[in-house]
């Protein structure tokens, strides 16, 4: 019964908080690294079968574009995107070491099945096996932190923010 009402509870406790993008607690932290570490993440032993070639590295830099950019940063440091340390847990910076610690396998099943309470989706019915191994080769050669700029569409909000900052006028009677 006491089970029943702390679940209900914090059921309550979630909706009643809405959607905000808030920096992490302690506990929060903690709690994800070790659902992260120790218990969701498969496929430690799978190898990746795509060669470690520039060709391999550009075309997983196109799919980690196209598909990861707007929460990890062209760069995959989170360059750029506004919300990224304030994700409960943040957005993770790939080039960090406990990410990139994890083997081939790992980050191909996190990419593939994401992992459900930090809001990483998982893409498997929307990116091939072979796209998934070569956006992993993308991650082990990222570039330097900045270098690429922010994703496209924080340009454009900064832009139009901008624009309209400056085209802001008052008009007096």
């Amino acid at each position: 019964m006491k089970v029943e009402a702390g679940i209900a509870a914090l059921a309550v406790a979630l909706v009643l908080s809405g959607c905000k993008a808030n920096a992490p607690s302690g506990v929060e932290q903690k709690v994800m690294k070790e659902i992260k570490h120790e218990v969701t993440i498969g496929g430690k032993d799978d190898k990746n079968p795509q060669p470690d070639t520039p060709e391999v590295v550009k075309e997983g830099a196109e799919h980690f574009g196209h598909h990861c950019q707007i929460c990890h940063g062209l760069d995959g440091q989170n360059t750029g995107v506004p919300f990224a340390t304030k994700m409960q847990p943040p957005v993770a910076d790939l080039s960090a070491k406990d990410v990139q610690d994890y083997t081939d396998g790992q980050l191909k099943w996190i990419i593939a099945n994401g992992i459900a309470p930090s809001g990483m989706p998982g893409w498997k019915d929307i990116l091939t096996d072979e796209e998934m191994w070569n956006v992993v080769r993308y991650i082990r050669h990222l570039p330097a932190k900045g270098s690429l700029g922010p994703p496209p569409v924080y340009q454009e909000g900064a832009s139009a923010h901008q624009h309209a900052e400056e085209h802001s006028h008052s008009h007096k009677k």
